[in-house]
């Protein structure tokens, strides 16, 4: 049983030297701060507004970056307009190297309020694109990966990314496409409180050796495992956005880096705790300390808007 868990930050050893990377989808994000939700017919003035990349992919492998202090791979699509090039350019400046297939199709975009408790609710615009195996892009690197982690992607780049020593996945890699791929992933990380990731036993053959649901303050449950608890909060919550995938990209650091269960999911945690303190996706992730000895929340980093 996981109940003793999360661990502190303290307990938790350094990650040793790690190739990582993501297979996911990037849409560029409208945040719009607002003390509650506009009810119908009404006209709400925001009290804050900023743009930037996000998505799951973009946020996973963000996370992955700032906990290594490593550039991670991201293997993306992105159509080939003035949006794609500036997300392109600001994933980039944040630690990736990217791999991108250019579409002719615009690249998405979503606008996310966020009410005065931090919860957040999103209306996304445009298809959600992603790389595919037969896409001209460097697949084979994967094969000398730590750890792999896949928000969107085919069936086809699915077997590529399991040759990483780890692969996981969300469940909005859609369950269709990974059971094509018919791969075996070591975690099947979700939201046990988003009816889009649900995954019920038998869904997938192979199984996935772990299936991880969180459910938010209430920490989450394990699959071989048993349940486990959110670390307990110094402050209210400023954002929920990215909090889940910045949780599913401490999990895949830590099993990457062969840890034991309970220290990846506290890892898990303490990230996903991290990010609810900042505004947007990535102000507030966990990230590691000048000395690379330990990790520190970004908002005591000193961390800007980004």
């Amino acid at each position: 049983m996981l109940t003793a868990i999360p661990l502190t930050l303290e307990d938790l050893a350094p990650l040793p030297p790690l190739k990582l990377a993501v297979v996911g989808h990037v849409e560029m994000v409208s945040f719009v701060e607002v003390a509650q939700l506009p009810s119908a017919g009404s006209i709400t003035a925001a009290k804050a507004f900023h743009q930037c990349p996000a998505g799951g992919g973009a946020v996973v492998a963000v996370q992955l970056a700032r906990l290594t202090g490593q550039q991670v791979r991201f293997f993306t699509a992105l159509g080939s307009d003035p949006t794609g090039e500036q997300a392109a350019r600001e994933l980039t400046a944040m630690g990736l190297e990217l791999h991108v297939a250019w579409r002719q199709a615009p690249t998405r975009q979503a606008i996310t309020f966020i009410d005065g408790d931090g919860e957040r609710t999103i209306t996304v615009i445009g298809e959600r694109l992603a790389a595919h195996g037969s896409d001209a892009l460097p697949w084979e690197v994967l094969s000398d990966c730590d750890g792999v982690f896949v928000t969107a992607t085919d069936a086809a780049a699915l077997k590529q990314a399991r040759r990483a020593k780890v692969l996981t996945a969300t469940p909005r890699a859609r369950l269709g496409v990974l059971q094509e791929a018919g791969v075996q992933l070591d975690a099947l990380i979700g939201s046990a409180l988003d009816p889009a990731e649900t995954y019920r036993n038998g869904d997938l053959n192979p199984p996935p050796t772990l299936v991880i649901r969180t459910e938010g303050a209430r920490g989450g449950q394990v699959s071989p495992g048993g349940r486990f608890l959110a670390p307990q909060r110094k402050r209210p919550v400023a954002d929920t956005y990215g909090a889940g995938d910045s949780f599913a990209a401490g999990v895949t650091a830590a099993l990457a880096a062969q840890w034991p269960l309970a220290a990846a999911i506290s890892l898990g945690c303490h990230c996903g705790a991290a990010c609810l303190d900042g505004k947007g996706p990535y102000r507030g992730q966990l990230r590691l300390a000048e000395s690379g000895l330990n990790w520190i929340p970004g908002l005591e980093a000193g961390a800007g808007s980004d």
